[in-house]
């Protein structure tokens, strides 16, 4: 089962009661939240107040946006007990981290090795509190590549680790297809845009390309949500107009 949301880091400028209006109003299903500005990581209590303001609109907590680089010094001290604690306390199914902070490109053996090591330590943390850790699909990290994600994945090798998708932007829309087909066994939630090198564009002007996507996306069982990130100019607006666009994809897809 697809179902649709949004990725809070999108609006960083509105609070979060005013992306669970926004959400409400257009009719998603779902918010990932946010650890750098609309639930700090280790703010137990303002990710709880945030839980409860999501529920009681009847949106679901899609996961818990986290800006933990596995393997790596976290800036600012981070640790994954802060995030896990904001985590559990938010209610999230999920979390989402980062494959290190640097390309596939120019990571040696030894760097993989602390990233895989601490993925596996990560995942058992999770595990034991009910929640699954989600990769961020991403340039400068281990999984910014079809190949080396699968290299990743494959290397860490536990049943708690899954990742996310998003389609990279300077790759053709073929090539875009191979990357999600090569995550299918692995694949948490979708990250939804238009964009092309350096340009954001309204969502209806990717439509059949999504099609294609959700298609692809639901070879794979189990649930998982579709969920709007950066728009347009930052414009609420915007977010609606391709809320509405994310929906009728989702919904199409159920009839092909």
């Amino acid at each position: 089962m697809i179902q649709t949301g949004l990725l809070s880091v999108t609006f960083r400028q509105l609070s979060p009661l005013e992306i669970i209006q926004l959400v409400a109003q257009v009719g998603l299903q779902a918010i990932e939240w946010g650890g750098d500005i609309h639930v700090p990581h280790g703010d137990v209590n303002r990710a709880k107040e945030v839980k409860g303001w999501t529920e009681s609109e009847g949106i679901a907590i899609a996961s818990y946006g986290s800006y933990y680089r596995v393997g790596c010094t976290n800036k600012e001290g981070l640790t994954f007990d802060q995030v896990l604690e904001s985590a559990v306390a938010l209610q999230a199914p999920a979390i989402r981290v980062w494959a290190g902070d640097q390309g596939s490109d120019i990571s040696d053996d030894a760097w993989w090795d602390k990233v895989i090591t601490d993925a596996a330590r990560i995942a058992d943390l999770a595990q034991g509190a009910g929640i699954t850790v989600d990769f961020e699909y991403h340039g400068n990290t281990l999984t910014d590549t079809r190949e080396t994600t699968v290299r990743l994945l494959e290397g860490i090798g536990h049943s708690n680790i899954r990742c996310n998708w998003q389609p990279s932007v300077a790759l053709t829309i073929e090539q875009r297809q191979r990357d999600l087909r090569a995550v299918l066994p692995w694949l948490a939630n979708v990250h939804v845009f238009q964009w092309e090198p350096g340009v954001r564009k309204p969502l209806a002007d990717g439509l059949e390309e999504w099609r294609d996507y959700v298609s692809i996306v639901r070879e794979a069982p189990g649930h998982r949500y579709a969920m709007l990130e950066f728009v347009r100019d930052n414009d609420p607006q915007q977010f609606l107009a391709d809320a509405v666009v994310l929906k009728q994809v989702i919904t199409d897809s159920l009839s092909n």
